[in-house]
């Protein structure tokens, strides 16, 4: 029988996300981005949930775009990282994928074949990533004219570098930068605005939007987490305490000896750890939970195994389900402990968790 460490994925609670960011995002249309295998919650399964809500997708590249066909869903499907080879133009415009052109060589491809895709142009207005400099703009639309493309231009990209910093100022300067560049061609649609934007007020999000972790209930604003902005966790990372016993002031627990008890500690042993995609860095005192009473972590995360304090817990036995991070425990404060971001907790749990879809 297979260990029960498992995470269960709420639909609903995706498609209440997504509906949220639909109301913010006011007269604009949101794409639901769903790159980075649905970030880490199953690319097939989280499409599908959004079919009837979302009238277009967002994917990093083509092989992400092409398993959204393999579910069966017909929604245009932008490729934000646009195509890698000059063959795969044909097959976007075949899939109605619709790639955003970014650099010199993808534009050359456009000019030198006879496919034509409905595609994107991304513009740099700061972040400095991808795209083509504002001042080039026009001699860019030009080619594209020439090519005989320009019938096939759905609008501009481009992406905010510190939207999720409500302190910059930089979003307000990306945002004239991209104005103004754009302004030479009012017809074609605009799309800017990623999930940090969406709790900017006041900020424009044009044509289309482009919320990413906000769909997972994550959140993409500095100091907040998702729940206080009103998101659900999509996500509920559970694994069996598999043992407890009670360690001795002075003994340790783990490698290293990274703790060590300061009086008579119960704690129990849970079977998941960072090959799990459990952050190795998350050392004493992230939180965690069993039937909804917070416990936190002891000593170092090992690759299949962690320890819990269950002082809050007296009643915890072998068998009982331990949250990781979910409804009780978010996976931004998780990430806080762990000094990185929940994008990378949710992405990075790995195929040796089986996905349990509610």
């Amino acid at each position: 029988m297979p260990r029960s460490t498992a995470a269960s994925i709420d639909l609903e609670a995706l498609k209440r996300n997504y509906r949220t960011a639909a109301d913010r995002a006011g007269s604009a249309k949101a794409m639901a981005v769903v790159k980075a295998d649905g970030y880490g919650h199953g690319i097939a399964q989280v499409a599908s949930a959004l079919a009837d809500v979302a009238p277009r997708y967002a994917v990093a590249c083509i092989e992400e775009a092409l398993a959204i066909r393999a579910a069966g869903l017909v929604q245009p499907v932008v490729l934000l990282q646009g195509v890698h080879a000059r063959g795969d133009l044909a097959d976007c415009e075949c899939s109605n994928f619709e790639p955003v052109l970014h650099n010199e060589k993808q534009l050359e491809w456009l000019e030198q074949g006879d496919d034509m895709p409905w595609f994107w142009l991304k513009v740099n207005t700061g972040m400095n990533r991808l795209g083509f400099w504002p001042d080039d703009l026009q001699a860019v639309m030009a080619r594209v004219e020439k090519a005989g493309a320009g019938s096939r231009l759905l609008g501009f990209v481009s992406h905010f570098a510190c939207a999720d910093d409500t302190s910059s100022t930089m979003t307000a300067a990306q945002t004239a930068v991209f104005e103004t560049a754009t302004s030479a061609w009012p017809g074609v649609m605009k799309s800017l605005g990623n999930s940090a934007a969406h709790f900017i007020s006041g900020q424009p999000l044009f044509d289309w939007s482009r919320p990413g972790i906000m769909l997972y209930g994550g959140s993409p604003v500095v100091g907040k987490t998702g729940p206080e902005l009103g998101l659900e966790p999509v996500m509920s990372l559970e694994a069996p305490l598999i043992t407890t016993r009670v360690v001795r002031a002075g003994e340790a627990v783990g490698y290293g000896r990274a703790w060590v008890a300061e009086r008579d500690t119960r704690m129990g042993m849970v079977a998941i750890g960072y090959a799990d995609g459990y952050p190795r860095h998350a050392g004493t005192g992230t939180p965690a939970a069993i039937d909804s009473q917070r416990i936190r972590l002891i000593g170092r995360v090992s690759m299949d195994m962690l320890a819990v304090d269950l002082s809050n817990a007296p009643d915890a036995s072998e068998g009982d389900r331990v949250e990781l991070w979910g409804k009780t425990v978010g996976v931004d404060e998780v990430a806080a402990c762990a000094g990185t971001i929940s994008y990378e907790l949710l992405t990075g749990i790995t195929n040796r968790v089986p996905r349990i879809y509610i």
